[in-house]
Formats: C-alpha cells, structure tokens, sequence
C-alpha cells in the first residue's frame, strides 16, 4: 500500500468524503477547515450521508485550520471552488517543503498561473467526483462504493507520466470507491468538462430555476443548451485546443434532437439530483468563474457563439466578461 503524508485544503462535501476514505484505508490524512466547519469536524466527525439511503459514515480525520510554511506533507491536495482555490495560491507558494500540489477541481484556465507560484515540478492536476453539498455538519454525497465506483482523472500538466504520478494515483486508489486513471491530456481533459456543462447546461439551469425536472421538460431549453455547448465545443478545437477525452468530438456531431431526447430524459430522472442542482445553486459563483475562464479560451474571430452568449445571460452578469 502507498502511503503518504496528505492533507485536503477544503473541507467541502468532496474534500471531507476523500479525507474520510483516506483515514477509512489507514493513511496519515489531516482535513483543514476553519471557522463552524473545523468546530463541526472536530465535534461530530467527518460524518458522509449517501444520497437516497439511509447509510451515514463518520470517520474522526485529523483537522487543521491552516498550512503553514515549515509544514511538511508529501501531499497537498487542493479540493475547492476554483475561484477560492485561486485565492490561496499565494499561501501555498509560502511553504517550500510540500513536493506536490494536486488541484481536484476545476479550471478552465490552465495551469500558468499555478506553475508562476508553485514550480511546474510540484503542480499536478485532478477533478473530483461524485457530486454532492454540505447540510449543516454532514456532507450529503451520492453512492460511491465497491458496487458503485467513480474513476477519477488525474495528471500532470506537461503529460509526462512520472513515479510521483504514479505514487499519487495510488494513493488515491486506497479510497472506497474510487478508480484513478491516469491522464496525459489533463489541462485540455478540464477546458472541454467546462465547455460541456458552463457553455449551456449550466446556465439553462439557472434559467429553469435550478429544477432539472423543469429543464428537462423544456424543449427549447434543452436545444438552446446543446447548440450552446456544440459552439464551445468547437470553439476550442478551432482555437487550437484538441479534445480530451477524444470522444468529446462524437458530441458535436449527433443530431440535436437526439441530444434533447436523451438530455430531457435524464434531467426528468431523480438519480444525481444533488449533484446537477447542488452544485449550480451553492456554487454559483464558482459556475461563473469557470464560464468566464473557458470563454477567454475561445477565439472570437474564428467561430461566433451566439447561442452560448444568449444563455450566459443567466449568469450574474454584473461580474460577467463576455467574450473573455
């Protein structure tokens, strides 16, 4: 078993449930929360709620409320809002001693910023899942499991695949649940899982209300949605950026109804509920950064966006730079 020294910045549904799992598999893991989250861990637990079971899990993980420069940990996995995780990059850079920062969430902007502050050497890059919000204390969690597993990508950001690359997803392989694949694509892999759901899903579920049962009934919703998404799918290859995964390509290319129907059922489905509402509605401000982030990537001058731009209405447009 690959063990390693680790601690989770941000204490948020995913964070707690990878701490959890860690402790769960006997690693040295400590969670860093600060304010009524850290006085909540440190008074219940980390305690996990499955979605639509009855099951709670509560692991007592380590808490700290900050990393400081002298610290030392093998690893350091970021595990928030990508606009919070932007804000703390420069408290990151503080400590010399941690050898690698693994970023789980999103970022349509690349990693440029994060290799200025921190060395490419200790950058690496990664998405969570599965979905899931925060109830007071417990951290409500759809069903991850040996009969429900979720793969999680990971990689480094020059493609290279190196022993700490290999180190890492092993260690993560210790959590229940969970698979880890190993990607040589992850900073274009995270521009196209932006441009698949802040393009047009997304907003058309702020303009539904955040109902994904309404979305799914509304046709011409749903069309505005996946012409949206086909815009900033293309948008980027014809900036330069090849699709990661490849397969994201097939999506430009079948027909719009079919993607209404599929789309439409789905969304009229109870099943991740948390997860495509949860999300959208406690992280509005996160959902906006991301969408101005993958926009900046798209080249006006060689593809027009009108649907994308339309339902980026629904963003709060105050903050909003359209157009990049």
């Amino acid at each position: 078993m690959i063990k390693m020294k680790t601690l989770i910045f941000g204490a948020g549904p995913l964070g707690t449930l990878m701490a959890a799992r860690l402790h769960e598999a006997g690693q040295d893991v400590s969670l860093l929360a600060r304010g009524k989250r850290l006085e909540d861990l440190k008074k219940h637990g980390a305690v996990i709620r499955i979605e639509g079971t009855d099951i709670e899990e509560t692991e007592n993980v380590n808490t700290v409320d900050s990393l400081n420069p002298e610290d030392n940990y093998d690893l350091v996995m970021i595990v928030m809002r990508k606009n919070q995780a932007d804000r703390i990059i420069s408290d990151l850079a503080r400590n010399k001693n941690v050898s690698t920062y693994l970023f789980m969430g999103n970022n349509a902007e690349g990693p440029e910023k994060l290799v200025e502050a921190l060395g490419q050497e200790r950058v690496m890059l990664g998405f969570p899942y599965p979905g899931g919000h925060l109830e007071g204390h417990k951290a409500h969690v759809l069903k991850i499991d040996e009969k429900k597993q979720y793969k999680i990508p990971v990689g480094e950001i020059d493609g290279e695949i190196k022993d700490r690359t290999r180190e890492v997803a092993g260690l993560l392989r210790n959590m229940r649940g969970y698979k880890v694949e190993i990607r040589t694509d992850m900073v274009e892999w995270l521009k196209y899982h932006a441009a698949m759901l802040m393009s047009g899903f997304v907003p058309a579920m702020y303009a539904s209300g955040i109902d994904m049962k309404r979305l799914g009934s509304d046709k011409n919703l749903l069309k505005d949605a996946v012409k949206a998404t086909k815009e900033a799918l293309r948008g980027l290859r014809k900036s330069g950026i090849p699709p990661a995964p490849g397969v994201v390509r097939v999506f430009e290319y079948i027909p719009n109804f079919m993607m209404v129907a599929l789309i439409g059922w789905i969304m009229r489905k109870e099943y991740a509920k948390s997860s495509v509402e949860g999300h959208p509605r406690n992280a509005r401000d996160e959902m906006e950064y991301i969408y101005n982030e993958l926009s900046a990537n798209i080249d006006r001058n060689k593809i027009k966006t009108p649907a994308m731009d339309e339902l980026a209405r629904h963003y709060n447009t105050r903050s909003m730079t359209k157009g990049g």
